[in-house]
């Protein structure tokens, strides 16, 4: 069988158009950087596929299918946690008034006598003369943690239970507690002990132990030298 050459150069049996691209045998060669004729098929670019979507249930920002937190408020897709709340800026938190304190336990409700006890001062050996008996020093109670002592400035020592002219009283001596219905006393490890007596019969002769507390059941501290200390409820006036 005969064949001819088409002018793209293939080899076709037929001898009017070529049986390989369909060029007319004869035609002029065809040019090979000329734009694909009219009406051929080229291929259309790839389509990217819209990724999934979701919305987030916090702030309903449309999020990818797959996120694990929400890129908007960062709430957890996987654990359902809510999103933290974000702290205020230091401009923001100056405008907001401070939460005032709530009120600490025995606030006016409970005051401390401070007596010149001679019945105590006579079982003492103290050198320092005993200050002349009198009424009594009340002191209000408006913490729930109170400290025995005298006070010091080198020290930073300010007890809210000042016996500072009992030189007999350690700096910090004893530390008072309150739950607000009852009281203990805790000795902190004072020179002169910290002893504890009912409100009737003789001075107590057995210090508490330094740090263990004493539950006092209308019982008398006694301290230092001449020190007696009386834990009670105040008056109406007293809490006015």
């Amino acid at each position: 069988m005969s064949t001819t050459t088409c002018p793209a150069g293939h080899a076709s049996s037929a001898t009017d158009y070529c049986d390989v691209c369909g060029l007319p045998i004869g035609a002029p060669a065809p040019d090979t950087a000329a734009p694909p004729a009219v009406g051929a098929a080229t291929a259309a670019p790839p389509q990217a596929t819209p990724a999934a979507q979701v919305s987030c249930p916090s702030c309903g920002e449309q999020n990818v299918a797959d996120a694990l937190f929400c890129e908007s408020c960062g709430y957890d897709f996987t654990t359902g946690t809510m999103p933290r709340a974000t702290p205020p800026t230091p401009d923001a938190a100056a405008s907001v008034p401070p939460t005032p304190p709530a009120p600490q336990q025995g606030s006016a409700d409970w005051v401390v006598e401070r007596w010149v006890d001679p019945e105590w001062y006579a079982v003492q050996d103290s050198d320092d003369p005993c200050p002349s008996p009198g009424p009594p020093v009340v002191v209000p109670l408006t913490e729930s943690s109170v400290l025995i002592g005298r006070p010091s400035r080198s020290r930073s020592i300010t007890p809210q239970v000042d016996c500072g002219d009992d030189s007999g009283v350690s700096r910090r001596h004893a530390q008072l507690s309150t739950d607000g219905q009852r009281w203990w006393v805790e000795d902190l490890q004072s020179s002169n002990g910290t002893f504890v007596g009912p409100a009737s019969g003789p001075v107590p002769q057995d210090p508490v132990p330094p740090g263990q507390r004493r539950e006092l059941d209308d019982d008398r501290l006694y301290v230092g030298t001449w020190t007696r200390l009386v834990i009670r409820r105040a008056t109406p006036e007293e809490r006015g």
